[in-house]
């Protein structure tokens, strides 16, 4: 279960592992990976770094599954899973 107190690589590890569960070809944003209550538990700062490890995992060792896309209006970085 996530909480305030959930460690920021547990987040990390779950958001790859959500990454499953998008359909290839389908746009998703990190928060996308997550239930709605459940990103809203995550600390505003925790999620501004998930987002950066999230991009360096897209652009790095996962870019044979990811796809990083343009920003949306809220600044969030969108992906799209090949």
């Amino acid at each position: 279960m996530i909480t305030s107190n959930t460690d920021l690589q547990e987040l990390f590890d779950l958001s790859i592992t959500a990454v499953s569960d998008v359909a290839p070809g389908e746009q998703f944003i990190v928060r996308d990976l997550f239930r709605g209550f459940e990103w809203n538990r995550i600390p505003k700062g925790y999620r501004t770094k998930l987002g950066g490890m999230f991009f360096a995992y897209a652009t790095g060792s996962g870019s044979d599954t990811l796809e990083s896309l343009d920003k949306t209006a809220q600044n969030q970085q969108r992906y799209k899973k090949k």
